[in-house]
């Protein structure tokens, strides 16, 4: 058993992914440190903002959420979402953290040229992404979220 009190997030955790086994890693280890939390998925950025404008027919988000962004995804790359997202006047002040499997320096930077709150490559946050949920969990407890 871990250390980490079971706890729900104050926010709804959106990934934006379309690696289904990323998804499923995400989700395993918030279950496995004992942290709840509603979270909805988007396969790629057209989805994630049709989502976040309430334009899907199907998926709606509500409250505050922060953004788990992969970078390399088909139709709508991450970047192409990060900067609809900042041009979007409803929703600019969305948190944004980039996870993805690129440790380019040149993605980073440009990542963080689109006002990313920070960037995580998938293999250094730990086996099966335990490192990720325990971030998340103190991530909450020091924030607030608009």
């Amino acid at each position: 058993m871990n250390d980490c009190v079971a706890e729900k997030l104050p926010f709804v955790l959106f990934i934006v992914d379309d690696d289904d086994v990323a998804v499923e890693g995400v989700m395993r280890s918030l279950a496995k440190s004992g942290i709840q939390c509603d979270t909805m998925v988007a396969t790629d950025g057209l989805e994630a903002l049709e989502i976040l404008r309430g334009e899907h027919p199907e998926k709606t988000i509500t409250g505050p959420f922060l953004v788990l962004l992969d970078l390399n995804m088909p139709r709508m790359d991450g970047f192409e979402f990060l900067d609809a997202l900042r041009a979007d006047k409803r929703l600019h002040q969305s948190v944004v953290f980039v996870l993805t499997t690129s440790s380019r320096d040149a993605d980073r930077s440009r990542a963080y040229d689109g006002n990313i709150a920070g960037y995580m490559v998938k293999s250094a946050v730990g086996p099966q992404f335990s490192r990720l949920a325990s971030f998340l969990a103190r991530y909450a407890d020091a924030v607030r979220l608009p």
